[in-house]
C-alpha cells in the first residue's frame, strides 16, 4: 500500500516538472499577521488586515493628480506671460480680458444676483429685510458736514450720538478692516458693479465676502473728540460720485 503511495507521489512530481510547476508558485500567497495585538484585538474583537495595494493606488492616483495640475498651473503661468510679451494685434483682446481679470475686482454681487434671478435665493443667502423699489437712504441720521465739492471722493456725516451704520442696499462686502484714511472700513460691491464705502467706524460687524441686504447693519459710529463725522462714497465704473445726487437729503435736518 505504502510503495503504490509513493509511485501516485513520484508521477505526480514528475509530471508537475515537465510542466514546470514549482510547489512555491501552487501555494498561495499568505499574509502572516503581526505577532504583535493590534488594537481591535486588546478590546476583543478581531484584528483587521489592510490591503496595502489599495492604499499605494490611491496614494498613486493623488500623487498623479497634483502634478497635473502643477504642469497645468505652470503652463497657465508662462502662457499669460508669452501674451503680454506679444506685440501682434490678434492678441489684444485676450491681453486686455487678462489684464482686466488680474486687476479688478470679481463680480461677486452681480454673480449672486444672477444666480437668485435664475435658480431661486439659497437658504443661506436670502434676503429678508430687503426690498425691491425701497428708497434709498444713508447709513447714518445725521447733517452733512462736508460735501463732495470739498471732500473730492464723498461726504461726511455728522450724527449727534451713536448709531447703527447701515448698508446702501444689498451686496458683497468685499473689505472690512483698517484703512490708513478712514480708519476702520467696509466696502460693499453691489450687483450694478457700484461700490459703496463707509468709513471712520467705530466697529465693524461684518466679515469679507459677507452676502449682506438693503439697510442691514455694518457696524457702528460713536461720536467723539477726535471722530465727529461717518465717512461716506459710492463708486462707479472707477470713477466717485456725489452721494447727494443719488440720495435726496436735507442738509438742513
Amino acid at each position: 500500500m505504502n510503495k503504490g503511495v509513493k509511485k501516485v507521489r513520484k508521477s505526480i512530481n514528475q509530471r508537475k516538472k515537465m510542466r514546470g510547476i514549482t510547489s512555491e508558485q501552487t501555494s498561495p500567497k499568505r499574509i502572516m499577521p503581526s505577532s504583535f495585538p493590534q488594537e481591535e484585538e486588546k478590546h476583543g474583537y478581531f484584528p483587521v488586515f489592510t490591503d496595502h495595494t489599495d492604499s499605494a493606488k490611491r496614494t498613486n492616483r493623488r500623487i498623479s493628480g497634483a502634478a497635473v495640475k502643477g504642469i497645468l498651473s505652470i503652463m497657465l503661468f508662462f502662457g499669460a506671460g508669452l501674451l503680454f510679451q506679444t506685440d501682434s494685434d490678434l492678441f489684444s483682446e485676450p491681453k486686455t480680458w487678462t489684464a482686466n481679470a488680474l486687476t479688478e475686482e470679481f463680480p461677486f454681487a452681480r454673480v449672486n444676483q444672477w444666480y437668485q434671478d435664475t435658480f431661486g435665493a439659497p437658504m443661506a443667502l436670502s434676503s429678508d429685510s430687503g426690498e425691491d423699489g425701497q428708497a434709498l437712504a444713508f447709513p447714518v441720521n445725521g447733517t452733512v458736514s462736508e460735501t463732495f465739492q470739498a471732500n473730492g471722493t464723498g461726504i461726511m456725516l455728522a450724527p449727534e450720538e451713536e448709531s447703527d451704520v447701515s448698508a446702501l442696499q444689498g451686496g458683497v462686502v468685499t473689505f472690512a478692516g483698517n484703512d490708513t484714511e478712514t480708519g476702520k472700513t467696509v466696502i460693499v460691491q453691489h450687483p450694478d458693479n457700484s461700490e459703496t464705502v463707509y468709513g471712520n467706524l467705530s466697529s465693524v460687524d461684518v466679515h469679507l465676502y459677507q452676502f449682506i441686504d438693503s439697510g442691514q447693519k455694518l457696524g457702528v459710529f460713536t461720536p467723539d473728540d477726535e471722530n465727529k463725522n461717518v465717512y461716506f462714497a459710492i463708486e462707479q465704473d472707477n470713477d466717485y460720485v456725489d452721494p447727494v445726487q443719488v440720495i435726496q437729503v436735507d442738509d438742513s435736518q
